[in-house]
C-alpha cells in the first residue's frame, strides 16, 4: 500500500494575525516538527503546498526531503490547498485502489510518528473508510483518506469543507489517551497555551 502525507502550508495565518510556520517553537521553527514526525513516520511521501510567493518557507522547506507543491493564486480555503496536493500527486505518484492520502494542517508540533503511524494501521482497503483519531470523543488529526475517495473532494460545493466527506462516505474515529498530538496552533492564545 501506498501512503502520502499532505500538509496544507499555503495560509495565510488570518487567526494568528502573523505568519506562523516558521515562528520558532521549542527551539526550531513550527513547521519543522511537522515535517520531522511525517518523514519518521511510514508515509512514503510528503507533499507540502505552499504559496508561491512564500519564498522564505520555500526555502526552509529545502532542507527536507519532501516535494514542494506550488499554488497560485493563494488558496481561499483549506480544501483548496488539498485539492492542489492531490493534483500533485495524482501527477507524480501511481495511487490505486488500495492507496491512502492523510492530511494534518502544518501547525501541529506535537504530531507524531507513533500517532501517524497508528492510523496506517487503521487502514483496511477491502473496508475503506476515512479514519481520523479523536480525544474524548472529537476528532483530530492526522486523518486518513483512501485514494478511491478523491473524486469526492472534487464533488464538495464552495461552502463545504473536508468535513462533508464525513457524509459522502463512511468515517470511523479511534480513541487516544492523550491530547497533545492533536493540538494545533491557530490564535496567540492557542500559542501561549503551549
Amino acid at each position: 500500500m501506498n501512503f502520502v502525507a499532505i500538509i496544507p502550508a499555503a495560509g495565510l495565518s488570518r487567526r494568528m494575525g502573523e505568519p506562523k510556520l516558521l515562528k520558532d517553537f521549542e527551539g526550531e521553527p513550527l513547521i519543522s516538527h511537522v515535517i520531522n514526525a511525517w518523514l519518521a513516520s511510514r508515509v512514503k511521501r510528503v507533499i507540502v503546498v505552499v504559496r508561491e510567493d512564500d519564498t522564505k518557507l520555500r526555502d526552509h522547506l529545502d532542507e527536507f526531503d519532501v516535494d514542494i507543491a506550488i499554488t497560485n493564486p493563494p488558496p481561499e480555503q483549506m480544501k483548496d490547498s488539498v485539492l492542489a496536493g492531490i493534483k500533485y500527486t495524482a501527477e507524480h505518484y501511481p495511487m490505486g485502489v488500495n492507496d491512502a492520502f492523510l492530511l494534518a494542517p502544518a501547525d501541529m508540533p506535537y504530531l507524531s510518528p507513533w500517532l501517524i503511524d497508528q492510523v496506517l494501521e487503521q487502514h483496511n482497503p477491502d473496508a475503506a473508510a476515512i479514519i481520523a483519531p479523536s480525544f474524548e470523543g472529537t476528532k483530530g488529526h492526522p486523518t486518513l483518506f483512501p485514494w478511491p475517495f478523491v473524486t469526492g473532494v472534487f464533488q464538495l460545493s464552495a461552502d463545504q469543507g473536508l468535513n462533508a466527506l464525513w457524509d459522502f462516505y463512511f468515517g470511523r474515529t479511534f480513541e487516544v489517551q492523550d491530547r497533545s498530538p492533536l493540538v494545533d496552533l491557530d490564535t496567540p492564545e492557542d500559542w501561549q497555551r503551549q
